[in-house]
């Protein structure tokens, strides 16, 4: 049955129509040939590739929508009133999104304080760039090995092992219920923004394996789950690759990413590095050797060079061609540097980054530069240097950090706060489109005969439709 769209305006071309059957574009043109079974007249809306967001955490970003949002407390008071408001229940509460680098206090609010308007809630309220956590005593005490972990304090924000022990304990408090209307409605707003494929970045320490399969279950009308498991070591069934979160190093603003020196606002520690060349090159050869991709996530500058040096020993293992062939994938690689992005150019590697990082927290006055210095803190995320070196872009939210918004992405990129990183506007929407495909290791993000049919419909920066594969999957008003 072929479905013709009229009137409208196609992105990349003069066609104003365009004809899709079994899934597929079958013709673009003004002037339609045959006989369309089915008409839709778009009324001069904009027509153009769906985006992809190539790095998500769905059952996180549907709990802030259905949880507890704190991206927009200004005060470690404004944190504890809203807990107050909701822990109530004696029922696990889930929040996300608190920064306590915008707040007058500047720091996080003690346990003490947190036990104070919980009670006997167990509470979990994840940071921002979710690499650290405030936890309730009622929450510890579900997790008593986060106790003795690693990054374990006796009263302020737990990290690393600990962080990974009392984010379990809060993960088993959620009922499947509540998963399955976390999952769909991020999946079902990712549609309405005009998104038609999510990749999903999973792991034992961030979701679960039956988290994972019951979000590569959904089915319906929402966008395609393309899964990721971080981890070195038995992959989940209907994976892409064992990529995505698997740790390398941890975030800036938890001051867990690998730094060759010192943060600059703690000069006792340069972060957390989980992995190294040698285990990173082992990981690349296994997964090369079976087909599927490798990949990590990788922000600080020692993390980096990790990461490099493990690339090149797995070169040296089987060859340039098998690894470049393989396409395998990085996540944020924000500390990178002109050579470094040559090399992995070369051997084929694809960034996953997020262009809201740099507008959330770049420029010389914001978190990175508070955490590293203005000079090296202003040198993230370089995304004119990666593209010009070669290195194929994707770009996602890494939802629920950043909100699910890829018109604001690609206006970031664009818009870059350090002169010189920003891409032209074609780029940025060729990494939020094609780029998310190239990084699935799938063709897409173009509209031509015989490619899919998938694509969104705007005006503006407002959807009107999604449709993947020829289905609709979003239709507003």
């Amino acid at each position: 049955m072929t479905t013709l769209y009229t009137n409208a305006r196609i992105h990349g071309g003069d066609a104003t129509a365009v004809a899709v059957e079994g899934g597929r574009i079958t013709w673009l043109g003004r002037n339609f040939p045959g006989q369309a079974v089915n008409t839709i007249d778009l009324n001069g809306a904009d027509v153009a590739p769906a985006f992809v967001d190539a790095h998500v955490h769905a059952t996180s970003a549907g709990l802030l929508r259905t949880g507890l949002d704190l991206t927009a407390t200004e005060s470690l008071a404004d944190l504890l009133d809203a807990v107050r408001d909701r822990a109530n229940t004696g029922v696990l509460l889930w929040g996300h999104g608190w920064e306590e680098t915008r707040w007058p206090e500047h720091r996080p609010p003690t346990r003490a304080e947190l036990d104070a308007v919980a009670g006997n809630t167990p509470v979990y309220l994840s940071r921002i760039d979710v690499h650290s956590a405030l936890a309730s005593t009622a929450l510890v005490e579900l997790a008593p090995a986060a106790r003795t972990a690693p990054g374990w304090t006796a009263d302020g924000p737990l990290a690393r092992d600990a962080h990974h022990h009392v984010r379990r304990a809060a993960r088993d408090s959620i009922t499947p219920a509540q998963c399955a209307e976390a999952q769909l409605a991020f999946l079902r707003h990712a549609a309405s923004m005009g998104i038609a494929c999510v990749h999903e970045c999973a792991g034992p320490d961030i979701s679960g394996a039956e988290d994972l399969a019951d979000l590569l279950a959904r089915s319906g009308d929402l966008p395609r789950v393309v899964g990721y498991w971080g981890a070195l070591a038995d992959p989940p069934p209907g994976i892409s690759g064992l990529a995505g979160d698997l740790f390398v190093d941890g975030a800036l603003g938890s001051r867990t990413a690998a730094l060759h020196e010192p943060y600059t606002d703690r000069p006792d520690t340069r972060g957390a590095l989980y992995l190294d060349a040698d285990r990173i090159s082992a990981h690349v050869v296994a997964c090369t050797e079976t087909g599927i991709q490798a990949g990590c996530h990788v922000i600080g500058d020692a993390a980096v060079a990790e990461v490099v040096t493990g690339f090149q020993l797995a070169e040296k293992a089987l060859g340039e061609q098998a690894i470049a062939t393989a396409r395998h994938r990085l996540e944020h690689l924000e500390m990178v540097t002109a050579e470094q992005a040559a090399e992995l150019a070369r051997l084929g590697v694809v960034a996953s980054v997020q262009p809201r990082f740099d507008a959330t927290w770049g420029g010389r006055d914001g978190m990175y530069a508070e955490r590293l210095g203005p000079d090296r803190g202003n040198a993230l995320n370089p995304f004119a240097t990666l593209a010009k070196e070669g290195v194929t872009l994707a770009f996602g939210s890494d939802a629920p950090v950043t909100p699910v918004d890829p018109w604001a992405t690609v206006r970031a990129a664009v818009e870059h706060r350090t002169p010189g990183q920003g891409l032209d506007r074609e780029a940025a929407f060729t990494a939020h489109t094609a780029g998310g495909w190239a990084a699935a290791r799938e063709p897409g993000g173009a509209l031509e005969v015989g490619a899919p049919a998938t694509f969104a419909v705007w005006q503006g920066e407002t959807c009107l439709r999604t449709v993947l594969d020829g289905k609709t999957i979003y239709e507003g008003p």
